[in-house]
């Protein structure tokens, strides 16, 4: 793969000074590693190369430097290194809330919560002990115990938050899909896992819009017979309109009982949490992580990597189905306070979420790196109106940020700011390559690689590079790896997913370039995963919504967005005989998308072709097309020999001609 650096790429943005430096808990925690172990690094790549050398012992560190609870013993670290499979701290048992609510405190608040349709609220850590005693007292009560499932349908709401921590204090298994994806995307989810009990909302807001979601949760009690019981929180079309949910109780109801709040201490790899990232054929990966693995791991990437403190206050936009929002429940762990933001964060008005930032103290702010790219292009100069006084960092995901978008944020948002991009993925629940607050800021690049993570750039002989793209693969094993999939026999689909290419080592699917300066570059995805707007869907989950409709035959769609150029997505469809793709049509086809897979991934555009290219064992060649889209070579991608019907291709090399036709 060619090498293609950014103009621009290289120019230092920013650097932390010397009481920024020895105010992270970073600089905290290497002190520590001093004084304690006489271990004493020149450089972040050095405390790098160290935790990746001795990776048993770099584990350890944070588990004594957090001083992590638990019963059993820490004795071995690591009793079994083999990817996949590696088996962490076997003799040790703990509890993800427990953890949580160490750090219980009377001087902040634990939550505060911003929605479009309900008054601020802030919930007191008594508040959340009390509600998330009483609500785990009655799942108690149902039969709820250690690895039953519980689902949620809810938006980012402090009712949510209670709810898992409730899940997790007793050891339920929790998983989460939010209200704005349709029935058959969540169905693809729950049906896996067999949830035993469902919180679901009747109607949430958003753009200054109700949803009705009474009919969509009406349909998934009917394909979910496994869910004994459900739990009601009213939203905001609730008032005097009762739902005829079958086994339904109410909010209030639920966590009416005032119970003391205990924990069940449970196996380091005990099932803490279901996610879900799509592959490119068939269902939803239900990723299973464990107690252990999310705790140890996001103490490190929260406290170590992007620096929250006791005090701080989080906000991290991303609603309940994307992973951010499990990692922003981890800044409960380091004693930070979590803010909640449900609804549109440009609305009323594209001002209104960062004066909400300015108004509530935030600290630390998350965001798709498409948020601040729209801000960039809008316009917008927050700093003109909101002095964002107590915004120390923002953190940048989902895709990659160019280097314009950088420029934009010390520029229109705050000069001394750390601004840290970062990447990683749901099937980690943290981050591969991230950032440290004792680094620069580098236009265009990520930081570093986080601590503990072996992460490098492969060629396709399996090759470690530097300077050159390549993809981003894993040598070692990570505590927040998926300790399985759900319903995945002798871990077929696992073993597929991420070790087929290089045996033993872990493929993520981006395409990665590492600096001799040690920080990285992100490319996209090395797959056909479509990411857009930082939510992944797989293919398959588009496929399935789009073919329901009569007259589409078949159907292809890639994601264009790669080596900087923005994101635009084409869908291809195949038409039924004496079908048109006029305006209506593809209205249709957006609506369906929007409804029963996910609003963000409605395509850019939609165009009719004769023929979907197919291997010759019929698979859509989602690859290559996006390849030659992006202006590979025909005979590059796919070989005549290898295809059902070489044909096809003259569609699409004709549309890359025009697509990547030099400017005049």
């Amino acid at each position: 793969m060619e090498t293609i650096h950014a103009a621009g790429e290289g120019e230092i943005l920013w650097r932390p000074s010397l009481a920024q430096v020895e105010a992270a808990r970073l600089t905290t925690y290497q002190y520590w590693l001093a004084a304690q172990h006489g271990l004493r690094f020149e450089d972040y790549q050095a405390l790098w190369q160290w935790s990746v050398d001795d990776i048993d012992f770099f584990w350890q560190t944070v588990w004594d430097f957090f001083d992590v609870q638990a019963g059993g013993s820490t004795v071995p670290v690591l009793a079994s290194r083999e990817m996949p499979g590696a088996a962490w701290y076997p003799n040790a048992r703990l509890n993800y809330a427990e953890h949580v609510f160490r750090n219980a405190t009377a001087e902040t608040p634990a939550l505060v919560a911003r929605s479009e349709d309900v008054p601020l609220r802030e919930v007191s850590w008594a508040e959340l002990k009390r509600d998330t005693g009483a609500l785990a007292a009655t799942m108690r009560m149902l039969g709820i115990g250690p690895g039953d499932r519980v689902a949620s349908y809810l938006p980012n709401l402090p009712e949510t938050v209670v709810a898992f921590l409730a899940c997790a204090s007793i050891g339920a298994v929790w998983s989460s899909c939010a209200p704005d994806m349709g029935a058959t995307v969540v169905l693809d989810r729950l049906r896996q896992i067999e949830p035993k009990l469902l919180l679901a909302t009747d109607s949430y807001s958003y753009n200054g819009k109700t949803h009705d979601r009474a009919g969509v949760v009406e349909e998934l009690l009917r394909e979910l017979p496994s869910v004994q019981t459900v739990v009601h929180l009213a939203g905001p079309l609730a008032v005097g309109r009762p739902v005829s949910w079958r086994d339904c109780t109410t909010w209030a109801e639920a966590i009416r009982t005032e119970a003391e709040l205990t924990f069940e201490r449970l196996p380091f790899s005990h099932p803490l949490w279901i996610v879900y990232s799509s592959g490119t054929t068939g269902l939803p990966k239900a990723m299973v992580h464990g107690h252990g693995g999310i705790v140890l791991t996001h103490l490190k990437t929260l406290a170590l990597q992007q620096d929250l403190r006791p005090g701080d206050r989080m906000l991290f936009l991303g609603g309940t189905g994307w992973i951010v929002w499990n990692l922003q429940l981890g800044a409960l762990l380091t004693g930070a306070s979590i803010v909640l933001y449900d609804g549109n964060p440009a609305w009323p008005d594209t001002q209104a979420l960062w004066r909400f930032m300015d108004e509530k103290r935030v600290t630390s702010f998350g965001c798709g790196a498409a948020f601040l790219i729209n801000g960039m292009k809008d316009g917008l100069r927050p700093r003109d109106f909101a002095p964002l006084t107590y915004l120390r960092a923002i953190y940048s995901t989902g895709s990659p940020l160019p280097i314009e978008a950088y420029r934009w944020v010390y520029d229109a948002v705050k000069s001394d700011l750390w601004l840290a991009s970062i990447s990683g993925g749901t099937d980690i629940a943290s981050g591969f390559v991230s950032c440290a607050p004792t680094l620069p800021v580098t236009a265009g690049e990520i930081q570093c690689t986080e601590l503990g993570v072996a992460a490098y750039a492969f060629n396709d002989a399996g090759q470690s590079i530097q300077d050159e793209v390549g993809e981003l693969v894993i040598t070692k094993p990570m505590p927040s790896m998926p300790l399985y999939f759900w319903n995945d026999p002798e871990h077929k689909r696992y073993r597929e997913s991420y070790f087929e290419t290089f045996p033993g080592v872990w493929r993520h699917g981006d395409w990665i370039r590492f600096t001799p300066r040690g920080t990285a570059v992100i490319y996209g995805r090395s797959d056909s995963t479509i990411n857009r707007h930082g939510i992944r869907m797989g293919t398959a989950e588009i496929y399935r919504v789009v073919e329901e409709i009569p007259e589409v035959r078949d159907s292809l769609v890639v994601d264009l967005e790669y080596l900087g150029r923005p994101s635009f997505m084409p869908l291809f469809v195949v038409l039924k005989p004496g079908c048109v793709l006029d305006d209506a049509l593809k209205a249709r086809i957006a609506q369906q998308i929007r409804t029963k897979a996910s609003a963000r991934h409605v395509p850019n555009e939609v165009y009719e072709v004769a023929e979907i290219p197919l291997t010759r064992t019929g698979k859509k060649m989602e690859v290559p097309v996006r390849k030659l889209l992006l202006g590979a070579p025909r005979d590059k991608v796919a070989s005549p020999d290898a295809m059902l019907n070489p044909a096809s291709l003259d569609f699409f090399a004709c549309m890359a001609a025009q697509l990547n036709k030099p400017e005049s």
